[in-house]
């Protein structure tokens, strides 16, 4: 109640504040709405008519900088926590607590790329294919997303490719950096009035600042997108990476203090490591029909093709083939004189294929099949939103649901009785409001439930499960359940006649989440399964703030207020001896969440003789300390930490030719800090050492043809 209570108190100040100034001020401030429009909400709207916590970032704000995963391009959003480890397709994302249980991979946070996913049929993502030089833009939608799309109660962040450019041009991107870090890309566009075509490829190699911790990978992306006639379109996404990255491991406390450095012994003498090769292949078309063109349609179908080796104490082989469609339909009418937009869609997700598991020698596969399975997992899942004016254009009422049907399999190859399969479905729905006070500034709130299932790997049998690991699949665990309250304010105030404070976006967030079946992981000799966890108790504070403080100069800060704690939580844990204890977690914290997240930057960017761009910028990222298991050992609790980074650069151009040139520092006080918790090792191996201080550049030299 005390955030609610705070909530309605700060909406007052500031919309008494809009209104003060519109009265007394209207001279010297206008307010706009934002033109931003966020698709993947499943229909398109404006970031001021959308009840919920969401942001877009656009490439102009991070092609000069160092683009080596997630969190160097989207470190300033509150309430996203990002946990790099050792590259761009291992970093955790978390939004809201959702998407900290996972130790390797995303959970709990929806990831698609030009609207298809990314996220496995269970949910399960990791981001090997992602190259930002093809991404012009990113959108972050936070919160409870089950009522719209499969296994997303953080939220869902939806990656685009680059297809929109006034005229063909050829672009080389190249990185260069501390611990042998070297990234070439090459980048072309074509374009005519009524047909786009883009592509990108890149390699990179990084040495990791870790022992055993490199890297490299190769990718290529393109788009193909043609208007068959006003209303129409047909669009073609393809990609293909192939890669491979070592894997240093997790440090116990002594480890970690005797060298934060170095690689755990034991996946050195495995050579740990991760190989891929995966390609996909999408098309979508999308036309309007109706009076005034008010219906819209779309039909995606889309193929996936996974090569993939993993070596741990045996060296797995998946292969994975995958097919999967959607589509929506969107209605726009008046219903007594007020906008109503109706949308209903559905999805499909199919992916098959066999695990060879043989010795691992050294790193090498060797000549003893120990397993063979073959894994299936499906999603079947319909939605439909109904979003009505109730007053005007001012208050409107959004209403959300989505069925879901999830069905995961396993089939032993060698001993048949062990095949099994579990079935999960469930009806979400969600319920919001939202209302403007003024065309560029509104509140809202939103109630739902969320409907989260184990993802294949979390469905892993244990020997103390109540089959006693007769079968592959885990009898026992449960799907998490989900019951949501959000309030938040966001507003853009545009200032045309002053020269300070020009244009500030703020946004307020306050949430409430209760959890039930919690999905906590576990480990038994090393070996990672999980066990529902009765119940966890979420409640935060977002506050983001993005303004022009004068010319050339902007300002960006995000605050994120986090009190996780479980309710009740009675578990059985086994110690690396083989010990067996029953312990009540009941109260505790949440490990790998900080009550206390901030990250900040600050950009100057001056012109000079419309040829010469010359830019500055400074960031800090200030994270408070974490728990590291459910036990809540304070003697094992990371160090709250504050890192700093700075870039100068400049951009030049002559006519058609242009070259931009940058250089950078980062971790500049060389912090000592843990980056990525392993949650609940029984081998007390939780810690994963962030990048030290480190120097990294580039220069892009850009061709645009006439």
């Amino acid at each position: 109640m005390k955030y609610i209570k705070l909530f309605f108190i700060i909406s007052l100040l500031i919309s008494g504040a809009s209104s003060f100034a519109q009265d007394d001020a209207a001279d010297t401030t206008k307010y706009e709405i934002d033109e931003v429009v966020i698709s993947a909400t499943r229909t398109e709207q404006k970031v001021i008519d959308i009840p919920f916590s969401v942001q877009r970032v656009d490439q102009s704000q991070w092609k000069s900088t160092r683009k080596m995963g997630m969190n160097d391009v989207l470190s300033v959003i509150p309430g996203l926590w990002l946990q790099p480890r050792y590259g761009n397709h291992d970093v955790r994302v978390s939004i809201r607590g959702f998407g900290t249980r996972s130790n390797t991979g995303i959970r709990g946070v929806r990831i698609l790329l030009d609207g298809i996913p990314e996220s496995e049929p269970d949910g399960q993502t990791r981001l090997e294919a992602l190259d930002f030089t093809s991404i012009s833009k990113i959108e972050v939608v936070k919160g409870n997303m089950t009522s719209l799309y499969t296994n997303a109660p953080g939220g869902v962040i939806n990656f685009f490719t680059d297809k929109y450019f006034p005229r063909p041009f050829v672009l080389s991107d190249n990185e260069f950096g501390s611990y042998d870090l070297r990234k070439n890309g090459l980048k072309f566009g074509l374009t005519s009035n009524d047909e786009r075509f883009m592509a990108t490829y890149s390699y990179e190699n990084y040495g990791g600042y870790r022992y055993h911790s490199q890297e490299y990978q190769s990718r290529f992306n393109s788009i193909y997108e043609a208007d068959l006639n006003p209303v129409s379109t047909i669009s073609i996404y393809g990609y293909y990476v192939n890669g491979l990255i070592k894997l240093p491991g997790s440090l116990t406390l002594k480890q970690y203090d005797d060298n934060y450095l170095q690689a755990n012994p034991r996946d050195i003498s495995r050579d740990s490591k991760r190989i891929s090769n995966k390609g996909r292949l999408g098309i979508t078309y999308n036309t309007k029909f109706g009076k005034g063109n008010n219906n819209f349609v779309e039909v995606t179908g889309y193929g996936t093709i996974k090569d993939l080796s993993r070596t741990a104490a045996t060296y797995r082989v998946f292969t994975r083939y995958g097919v999967g469609s959607n589509f929506r339909v969107i209605n726009q009418s008046k219903i007594a004189g007020r906008s109503n937009e109706f949308s209903i869609g559905g999805d499909f997700y199919y992916q098959t294929g066999p695990i060879n598991e043989f010795n691992n020698i050294g790193g090498i596969r060797g000549d003893e099949l120990q397993a063979l399975t073959d894994e299936t997992i499906s999603n079947v899942g319909f939605y439909f939103t109904e979003q009505f004016y109730l007053y005007k254009d001012y208050l409107s009422l959004l209403l959300t649901g989505r069925y879901d049907r999830v069905n995961v399999s396993a089939a032993n190859l060698l001993a048949s009785f062990q095949d099994t399969s579990r079935l999960f479905d469930e009806f979400t729905p969600k319920f919001a409001i939202n209302y403007k006070f003024n065309p560029s500034m509104s509140v809202y709130g939103s109630f739902g439930w969320g409907f989260d299932t184990p993802a294949n790997n979390e469905l892993d049998n244990f020997p103390f499960s109540s089959d006693g690991g007769y079968k592959l699949i885990n009898p026992d665990l449960q799907p998490q359940n989900t019951t949501s309250y959000e309030l938040g304010y966001k507003g853009e105030i545009v200032n045309n006649r002053s020269n300070v404070f020009t244009n500030t976006f703020i946004e307020l967030s306050l949430f409430d989440t209760k959890i039930d079946n919690a999905i906590v992981p576990f480990t038994v000799d090393g070996n990672v399964f999980f066990r529902n966890a009765a119940t966890v108790k979420r409640t935060g504070l977002e506050f983001g703030v993005n303004s022009t403080v004068a010319r050339g100069l902007t300002v960006k800060a995000a605050y994120t207020y986090s009190n996780f704690r479980y309710g009740n939580y009675e578990a059985r844990s086994i110690d690396a001896e083989g010990n067996i204890n029953d312990a009540d977690y009941s109260g505790n914290r949440e490990p790998s969440n900080p009550d206390n997240n901030f990250s900040a930057e600050i950009a100057y960017q001056y012109v000079y003789k419309k040829n010469y761009t010359f830019f500055a910028k400074g960031t800090v990222l200030s994270v408070g300390s974490m728990f590291v298991d459910d036990q809540n050992l304070e003697q094992y609790k990371t160090q709250s930490y504050t890192t700093i980074g700075s870039q100068v650069g400049t951009n030049i151009s002559f006519n058609n030719f242009s070259v931009m040139a940058f250089a950078g520092l980062g971790n500049i006080t060389n912090e000592k800090y843990v980056a990525f918790i392993q949650v609940n090792s029984d081998r007390l191996e939780f810690y994963e050492a962030g990048i030290p201080y480190n120097f990294f550049g580039g220069i892009n030299l850009n061709y645009v043809f006439n």
